[in-house]
C-alpha cells in the first residue's frame, strides 16, 4: 500500500514522501480500515517537525485522524462489521492506503453524515467541546479566546453559544472580522490596532472575563491575561506562534490567576466512557441542527501532501486541508 512517510524531522514541505509499504494486518482487538480521507491538524505538522509532545521512532508515519471503512477484523473485536464506515481521532499513521486501529478507537458514524465531515468529526470538534465543558461555565458568563478564526476557536465560539455562554474573539488581522462574520460569529476584535483594548470593552461592558483560552503564544498570551478579570483563569491550549508564553507577573499576581493547560488526547484518554459518549452526542446534534459547521478549505491527494502542509498555513484559510489517498 502507498503511505506518507518521513525519514528525518523537519518541514513537512520538504520531508514527506510517498512510499509503498506492507498493508498491516490486524491484531488481537485491532481493525484494520481502507482510508477514505483524512485531516490535517497543526498537530500532525509539529509531529513531523519533531516539535510536538509525542516524538514518534524514524522513519516514522504521520496523521491522527480519519474516515474510512473497515476492511479486516482481529481476533476477538465484537460490535463493528467489515464494510463499516467508522472514524478515528486518535490513531497515529491514518495518512495511508489502509491503517490498524484499536477497535476501542474507532466510532461508526451515519451514513447522513458526508466524507469530508466525519473526516473531521473528532480531533478539533471533541477538543473544543471537551474544553468547553471542562471549564464549567454557566449561561451568560464570558470567555475570551484568541486565534478565533482557527478550527477551533470557530467550534469554541459556536458550541459555546448554544450553551448560552459568550465568547469574545481575538484575530490577529482585520480581515478576520469579516471572515468569522460570514460564518455567523461575531464577538470578534482585531489586535493589529491600537485601540483594540477599547473595542473588547464595548463589547463585553462590565462583564468580568473568566476565562481566557491561548492558542497562540508568546505576547499574545499576556493580551488574554490582561483582559481577564480577578480570580480569572487562562487556559493554554496551544502555541501556533511561540513556545513561550510573554506574561505580566503582576497580572498573574494581582489578579491572583491561575493558569493552566489542556491537551485534548490525554482529557479524552482519562474522560469517563458516559461523559465521552454524552459530548459526542452533543456534537452529533450540533452538526445536525446547523449550530457547527466543519468547512472544508481544499482537498489533496497523497503525491501533493507537501503542497497540502504548506497550504494549512496560509492566512485566511475558512476550513479544514484533507489529503485523499
Amino acid at each position: 500500500m502507498r503511505a506518507l512517510i518521513h525519514h528525518s524531522f523537519g518541514d513537512p514541505s520538504e520531508v514527506l514522501t510517498v512510499e509503498d509499504v506492507a498493508t498491516p494486518e490486524p491484531g488481537a482487538g485491532e481493525v484494520r480500515v481502507r482510508t477514505i480521507l483524512s485531516t490535517i491538524h497543526n498537530h500532525d505538522l509539529w509531529t513531523i517537525r519533531g516539535t510536538y509532545g509525542f516524538k514518534p521512532e524514524l522513519p516514522a508515519r504521520a496523521g491522527t485522524e480519519a474516515v474510512g471503512v473497515i476492511d479486516a477484523l482481529g481476533e476477538g473485536v465484537e460490535g463493528l462489521t467489515v464494510g463499516q464506515r467508522v472514524v478515528t481521532g486518535g490513531t497515529f499513521g491514518v495518512w495511508a492506503e489502509f491503517f490498524v486501529a484499536k477497535a476501542a478507537n474507532l466510532i461508526p458514524v451515519a451514513e447522513s453524515i458526508p466524507d469530508d465531515v466525519a473526516a473531521q468529526l473528532v480531533s478539533m470538534p471533541f477538543s473544543a467541546i471537551s474544553l468547553l465543558d471542562s471549564l464549567d461555565l454557566s449561561g451568560g458568563q464570558w470567555i475570551v479566546q484568541n486565534a478565533a478564526n482557527g478550527a477551533v476557536g470557530r467550534l469554541l465560539a459556536q458550541l459555546a453559544a448554544a450553551r448560552g455562554i459568550n465568547v469574545l474573539g481575538l484575530v490577529r488581522r482585520a480581515a478576520g472580522v469579516e471572515e468569522l462574520a460570514a460564518q455567523g460569529i461575531g464577538n470578534i476584535v482585531a489586535t493589529d490596532t491600537d485601540d483594540w483594548k477599547t473595542r473588547v470593552r464595548d463589547i463585553v461592558g462590565e462583564a468580568p472575563l473568566t476565562v481566557g483560552v491561548d492558542s497562540v503564544g508568546g505576547a499574545a498570551s499576556g493580551d488574554v491575561l490582561s483582559l481577564l478579570a480577578e480570580n480569572g483563569t487562562l487556559v493554554v491550549f496551544g502555541a501556533m506562534q511561540s513556545p513561550v508564553m510573554e506574561i505580566s507577573s503582576g497580572d498573574v499576581i494581582f489578579k491572583q490567576a491561575t493558569i493552566k493547560g489542556f491537551w485534548g488526547s490525554k482529557v479524552s484518554a482519562s474522560m469517563p466512557g458516559e461523559k465521552r459518549g454524552a459530548l459526542f452526542t452533543e456534537l452529533i446534534t450540533r452538526l445536525q441542527d446547523g449550530t457547527i459547521t466543519l468547512p472544508v478549505e481544499a482537498t489533496y491527494s497523497f503525491e501533493d501532501a507537501r503542497a497540502a502542509s504548506a497550504a494549512n498555513a496560509v492566512a485566511g484559510r475558512v476550513g479544514k486541508i484533507l489529503l485523499r489517498p
